[in-house]
């Protein structure tokens, strides 16, 4: 894009607005350089920008604090959530998938929550079917987590999070039912 170009660009007369956007879209930290580049403007430009935007975030500039903020990390810049605002985005995160878990899922979280801490081979074991994927989707929405690798066997032991527990609305695993009104009396007749 040519100076000339740029002149008739959108964004010329509001290159605040055109910083911002940028930093809005990236997931990793931006150079001042890359971000002059990509606008073709000097870097002291930018760095003014960059500086003003922040101000204005952290209602340095007769404004509100704003829920994120704008860091200098890792070699660039990016927005965060300010950390007044962490509870706000862990219960939209919690609440952003509402959708039920599997029966698989459930069954596997079951056998983790009362047997942790347990390996993967063992809930297999239990459960007699491959349970790696659901292992996955469990650790992804952060309702298991890995407690320990055994030094014998390698084996990764998985126990529950604190986030299972909020979402069962219990304290802590005493919380949870006895298993022994559900399982088969040993006077019962059934077949092995």
């Amino acid at each position: 894009m040519t100076t000339e170009n740029l002149s008739e660009s959108p964004f010329q007369d509001d290159l605040h607005g055109a910083v911002e956007a940028i930093l809005m879209i990236t997931d990793a930290p931006i150079s001042l350089i890359a971000l002059a580049t990509a606008l073709e403007q000097p870097v002291n430009v930018i760095r003014d920008i960059v500086e003003d935007l922040q101000k204005d975030y952290n209602g340095e500039t007769n404004g509100r604090v704003r829920g994120f903020e704008l860091r200098e990390v890792g070699g660039g810049w990016r927005i965060f959530v300010r950390a007044d605002f962490d509870w706000a985005v862990k219960l939209f995160v919690a609440n952003e998938n509402p959708t039920k878990l599997s029966q698989a899922a459930l069954e596997t979280l079951a056998v983790i929550a009362y047997k942790q801490p347990i390996s993967r081979g063992q809930v297999a074991s239990i459960r007699a079917v491959n349970v790696d994927s659901v292992v996955k989707t469990l650790l992804s929405r952060g309702l298991i987590t890995e407690l320990y690798t055994d030094s014998e066997t390698g084996a990764v032991n998985f126990g529950t999070t604190d986030l299972m527990l909020e979402l069962l609305g219990i304290n802590s695993l005493d919380e949870l039912p006895p298993l022994s009104p559900h399982l088969p009396d040993a006077n019962s007749d059934f077949e092995l």
